[in-house]
């Protein structure tokens, strides 16, 4: 018969409380990649979506909210293979677990086809892969950060390109995960990380080999944003050679191979030696032959200029002064005879004016003490002393008499 245990009796709640602290005690039930057919998928008009993915042999029920539904590039159909990421909870109020998804993926290659194909349309609408908008990469790099597994061949096949052909660059390894469903936050991340970074010259984002499948997230939104928010130039190269991914689109430019990348990134040092040197000897020829062709330029217009100024200033100049002096001389010449002429007359005129003229004729001058000339006899007085002046000389006297004619 049925014993009755009083301790053994649980309330609902209590059941429930068990059931999921026995969940959170396992660790990887907390954040869990799970994979099955998607069936019954509802969008609600809150912008949770709610579904289930069925396996085999079981079901499980799924929750994604509007936070994080942005991450979804398609919302997938039924009968899609998918991935979901999440976390393993109960549902009480209907005692069921379910997932709590924080991301959802396609996995089928049509659904992974037709999310491409969309996503590609809306962002081509958007001008994301709009060739004008491509920049050009440096051609001298100062500093270049490379977004990629720190672990990976590739940062090794960057770093040993960059050192060998131009290791006057600085490069900066911004380390991410480069697959797996968290690899794009990662990557996001990155390129925020290199937007605050200061002098960068451009970013490289790069990996390694492997299949097709793990370049799914260069497929992302959240990828191809992060490389066209980026404020300086993107260089892609994912170690793939069959097709691009939309973030090969979304890049400034891309490679098919991190090798690839990093000679379209490093100028070879010593290709541009090379170059430089071949330069200098052109631009030496170039400057000797500007050279020769300038200096016999300034011979003839030295020459040029030396005859044009002979015949058109310096002769008719010369001319101009010989028939001036010739004028000059002529009229100073006749000035010179015509002031001749009026002073020969003016000095015989004076001649003939002249006391000495009268004196030479026999006349005397007479003055008194003083020096006044004695005209008439009323200016004299006996005994007073007058000196005469003759032609030659003169003489004192002294007056002893007057006499008055009448």
């Amino acid at each position: 018969m049925f014993k009755y245990e009083k301790d053994a009796i649980f309330t609902v709640d209590e059941v429930t409380n068990k059931i999921r602290e026995a969940i959170y005690a396992s660790g990887e039930l907390q954040n869990i990649s799970v994979k099955g057919e998607l069936l019954g998928f509802k969008k609600h008009s809150s912008g949770h979506a709610y579904f289930t993915i069925i396996g085999a042999e079981a079901r499980i029920s799924c929750v994604l909210f509007r936070s994080n539904a942005s991450s979804v590039i398609l919302w997938p159909k039924d009968g899609d293979e998918v991935l979901v990421r999440g976390k393993v909870d109960v549902y009480g109020a209907r005692g069921s677990y379910q997932i709590y998804a924080s991301t959802l993926l396609p996995l089928g290659e049509g659904a992974k086809t037709r999310a491409k194909e969309i996503l590609f349309k809306q962002l081509t609408a958007e001008g994301i892969f709009d060739v004008r908008h491509k920049r050009e990469l440096p051609l001298f790099p100062v500093k270049v950060a490379l977004i990629t597994s720190p672990t990976s061949a590739a940062v090794q096949d960057v770093i040993k390109i960059a050192s060998i052909r131009y290791p006057a660059s600085e490069l900066l390894v911004i380390p991410s995960l480069m697959q797996g469903t968290a690899a794009s936050s990662e990557i996001r991340d990155a390129f925020s990380k290199c937007a605050s970074l200061q002098d960068i010259s451009l970013v490289m984002l790069v990996r390694g080999g492997g299949s097709r499948d793990d370049l799914d997230i260069f497929d992302s939104e959240e990828v191809v944003r992060a490389i066209r928010s980026c404020p300086v130039p993107v260089i892609t190269g994912l170690g793939h050679q069959i097709d691009k991914t939309l973030s090969d689109l979304a890049a400034d430019a891309y490679a098919p191979t991190p090798s690839g990348s990093a000679e379209r990134v490093f100028p070879d040092s010593k290709e541009l030696t090379a170059y430089l040197k071949s330069s200098m000897r052109s631009m030496h020829a170039h400057m000797n032959k500007r050279s020769a062709k300038i200096s016999s330029e300034l011979t003839d217009l030295k020459r040029r200029l030396f005859f044009t100024i002979t015949r058109g200033v310096c002769v008719p100049a010369s001319e101009f002064l010989n028939n001036a002096q010739s004028s000059l001389t002529s009229r100073v010449t006749y000035k010179m005879s015509e002031a001749e002429a009026k002073l020969t007359s003016a000095a015989a005129t004076l001649h003939n004016l002249s006391p000495l003229s009268v004196m030479s004729r026999g006349f005397t001058i007479c003055r008194d003490s003083e020096g006044n000339m004695i005209k008439d006899t009323s200016s004299l007085s006996e005994h007073q002393r007058v000196c005469i002046y003759f032609r030659d000389g003169h003489a004192e006297t002294e007056v002893k008499s007057i006499c008055k004619e009448s």
